[in-house]
């Protein structure tokens, strides 16, 4: 027999025996660990295919990824504990992740992290590990950090309109200047091209000085009627209501097409939201790239955050093996595929500035600036019953304001007291 052939055949036959390893582990020795996440088809796709290569590694251990809608998800998940049925690990964005803090379910691994000598708490980025910091306790390893600081913006467009792109340098007059040159309307005065977009209501807030509470980590009242909360919430609603850049959040609903394919098509020249858009936006043809959101006038820059990590439930049976996995999670490897994919900045700093992330020649170009857009976030205020405040009272009135019929003065004054009431409220 020719050598190359023996050659190839002796390659193919070990390749198969070490691919099948898994298999001739008996099975009660390996041990499964079930991990709970949510995300859309194209999201479930990337994230349980992002530890293929450690999982056919780590035999002796199965990962079994268990999908749940992200709408009540951590009810589910404290349903679930509670029924005695719980996963061993679950993600957690940094809003559920108050709720799972404060029902006092996820194990603390700062144990598990001092023990390790493979594992370094500066590898990530400070903001979004001290997020899931509770009390001097890590209590989830961050997967990924999402500012809301990107402004993504149609180039075609702009060269149509013989304007320059915007820069991270740009202000709020600029963006202004800009969406108002980039809105058009037809010859009955219809909208047929907005300017602008931004549900990121927040970042006006806070980039205008502005704040929701008094202190994030430990909120005792709301700062929603402090002149310069009023102001930003003010400017925001004048999009809509006195510049006309930007649709009212009705008008939306009512054109019968999302927010990406408005943008995709030319209906929207510019929209704020975060990174999570780029694989639905990766699947059009046309040019189009991200600018940090700009600073105000007063030069100050601020916006909102989410971002998301992997917890150990007190109640897994399986710690040991779970922390094995997390760390595969949120490993270099595991944020490298979702990084390429542009699903997610990376919570790594190694890898967000590296080639699969800062330097990945894929759009946007200009993702790079997240790395320093991270170190100007605000979460949400750390208390039990934020999200609660946000359904009944702040987003009922802001729609008021978002859509002409109150000034941000008169809603930020209608709310701040039953605001305070939750917030000082013993019932937490």
């Amino acid at each position: 027999m020719d050598l190359k052939i023996f050659q190839k055949i002796f390659i193919a036959i070990l390749f198969t025996i070490l691919s099948g390893c898994d298999r001739m582990i008996p099975q009660e020795n390996v041990t499964p660990v079930k991990v709970t996440f949510w995300g859309s088809p194209e999201e479930i796709d990337i994230i349980t295919h992002s530890i293929s290569d450690w999982q056919a590694a780590h035999p002796e251990i199965k990962v079994v990824f268990e999908h749940t809608p992200y709408g009540g998800y951590d009810s589910k998940i404290l349903t679930r504990i509670a029924g005695g049925a719980a996963p061993d690990l679950i993600a957690t964005e940094v809003d559920y992740f108050v709720t799972f803090a404060s029902k006092k379910v996820l194990e603390d691994l700062t144990p598990y992290i001092e023990s390790d000598v493979g594992f370094s708490k500066a590898d990530f980025f400070p903001t979004i590990l001290n997020r899931f910091t509770v009390d001097g306790r890590i209590l989830a390893i961050p997967r990924d950090v999402a500012p809301f600081a990107c402004v993504f913006y149609n180039k075609d467009l702009f060269s149509q309109a013989g304007l320059p792109y915007p820069t991270d340098d740009w202000t709020w007059d600029d963006l202004l200047r800009l969406a108002r040159a980039l809105t058009k309307k037809d010859a009955s005065g219809r909208v047929v091209q907005y300017g602008f977009y931004g549900w990121a209501w927040q970042n006006f807030v806070y980039g205008n000085g502005g704040a929701l509470v008094d202190n994030i980590n430990h909120p005792t009242r709301t700062l929603i009627e402090d002149p310069k909360s009023v102001q930003g919430l003010q400017f925001y609603s004048d999009l809509v209501n006195l510049y006309n850049v930007m649709p009212a959040p009705v008008a939306l609903a009512n054109m019968g097409m999302g927010v990406d394919l408005m943008f995709a098509s030319g209906r929207l020249a510019m929209f704020l939201s975060g990174i999570w858009e780029t694989p639905g936006l990766r699947n059009y043809n046309f040019n189009w790239d991200v600018a940090m959101f700009p600073k105000s006038s007063s030069g100050m820059r601020a916006f909102g955050s989410g971002g998301s990590g992997y917890a150990i439930l007190k109640s897994s049976k399986h710690k040991k093996e779970a922390w094995e996995v997390i760390k595969a999670l949120t490993g270099p490897k595991g944020q490298e595929k979702l990084a390429e994919r542009g699903l997610a900045q990376p919570s790594r700093i190694s890898v967000a500035k590296g080639p699969s992330w800062g330097e990945h020649p894929a759009p946007p170009a200009n993702k790079k600036m997240l790395n320093e857009a991270v170190t100007h976030v605000v979460f949400s205020p750390f208390h039990p019953r934020w999200r609660e405040i946000e359904e009944k009272y702040l987003r009922p009135q802001l729609d008021l304001v978002f859509n002409g019929k109150e000034t941000a003065a008169e809603a930020a004054r209608k709310i701040a007291s039953r605001m305070n009431a939750v917030l000082q409220s013993k019932e937490n």
